[in-house]
């Protein structure tokens, strides 16, 4: 499949971003600048701006998951401090919402810090949570692949208890600073529900309550679907070809009512590179559904690719054919995985509207942006240098139109 795709080479989507450019801290929900992007023309505007750039020919998509604390910090005997990172859960299930829901003990593949000084013994940490008194041990079960075992002496309290009480923000990795009491709220969309992100859909971070009233008020439909970012997001590519990145999996969730409204007239907005990626997946487990009614909901790297010169299913044909196997299973919610890569040569099946943050430098999501407006990327962000835009997680916005 991949030998009939381009070469991409990842100095195409270089950019000298100076660490100045890179913002630290978050300015208030709905005054960052905003860049609108609509016809190959640019202007200037502020985040608050978006409810008149929208109409009811839109419709906004957001993603609605709650990012966890994902940090935890153990100590050993000796005095060593060991830190956990949470990245994905292995038992008693693999599915993220009900992973958080666990009581008593669970597995989740880590990533550790200072594991060379963890020399196998159970780490323990007492504390209190709702007057309740816990004791939480982390046993070190497999070191080649990371995984650790979580246990804990109240049954009354689940895991995600457990993590919001011992647990610290995870800022992205180009924030030169530690977490404080403010990241707790200011890295989280007001909409966030569905804990088991380790990074925050940072597109949304804009919107606050009232946005979103003023929103609805003009009667645009808004719908939320739930992809838990992983930390394979901050990942970079490396590869001379971009095309040999490897691509983390993550968990996608979908309600029925949610794809019944998807089949409309309206313009899809995406709410950042997450909804984008949700939604452009159910797309193709569409497609799947047609080939083959077993198919799985799982969306590999290159799966939208190997469909050159065949015809394939409209949107709505497409999700139309997902609700039916919906009914056939007597589903409510929609569970998968995706790893699609959205690269130049893509060709966007559900969103005519992204809104996103400006990214970094030869990054997969600066891809996706190319992939959706072409090479006036470039003109965007040379735009937003010239103009003292705030770059990355909680920096500044965009509201890049097709048409």
């Amino acid at each position: 499949m991949s030998e009939k795709l381009p070469f991409i080479s990842l100095e195409d989507y270089n950019y000298s971003l100076p660490s100045e450019r890179i913002a630290d801290y978050p300015l208030p929900r709905g005054t960052a600048k905003l860049i609108h992007y609509k016809n190959g023309t640019i202007s200037h505007k502020h985040f608050s701006d978006i409810t008149e750039l929208l109409s009811e020919k839109h419709q906004l998509v957001y993603n609605n998951t709650k990012v966890l604390p994902a940090r935890l910090f153990f100590y050993r005997e000796t005095g060593a401090k060991i830190e956990i990172f949470l990245l994905a859960p292995i038992s008693p299930t693999k599915e993220v919402t009900k992973a958080m829901l666990v009581n008593g003990e669970c597995v989740w593949e880590c990533a550790i810090g200072n594991s060379k000084k963890w020399k196998n013994d159970i780490l323990k940490k007492e504390l209190e949570i709702g007057a309740k008194q816990v004791t939480v041990s982390a046993e070190l079960l497999d070191r080649a692949n990371r995984l650790i075992k979580f246990s804990w002496d109240n049954k009354e309290i689940s895991f995600v208890d457990l993590v919001e009480a011992i647990g610290k923000t995870p800022l992205p990795p180009y924030i030169k600073r530690e977490a404080d009491e403010n990241d707790k709220d200011t890295y989280q969309t007001v909409y966030s529900k569905q804990e088991g992100a380790v990074a925050a859909p940072t597109a949304g971070l804009h919107f606050s309550e009232q946005i979103l009233e003023t929103i609805q008020s003009k009667n645009i439909d808004i719908q939320e679907v739930t992809l838990h970012v992983g930390a394979g997001t901050f990942k970079p590519v490396t590869e001379e070809n971009a095309l040999e990145h490897d691509m983390h999996q993550e968990q996608v969730e979908i309600s029925k009512a949610t794809i019944e409204s998807l089949i409309s007239e309206q313009e899809i907005v995406a709410v950042g590179t997450t909804s984008m990626r949700t939604l452009e997946s159910l797309y193709w487990f569409g497609v799947k559904l047609l080939e083959n009614k077993q198919a799985n909901f799982h969306i590999e790297k290159l799966f939208p690719y190997q469909f050159e010169n065949r015809q394939l299913p409209t949107k709505n044909e497409s999700l139309k054919t997902i609700l039916e196997y919906m009914e056939s299973e007597n589903l409510e919610r929609l569970f998968g995985t995706t790893e699609i890569f959205i690269f130049p040569t893509y060709e966007f099946r559900m969103c005519k509207a992204l809104i996103t943050n400006f990214h970094m430098p030869k990054s997969t999501l600066l891809l996706l942006v190319s992939a959706f407006i072409g090479q006036d990327w470039l003109k965007i962000y040379h735009e937003a240098m010239e103009n003292e835009y705030r770059f990355l997680s909680y920096g500044d916005s965009s509201f890049l139109e097709l048409k």
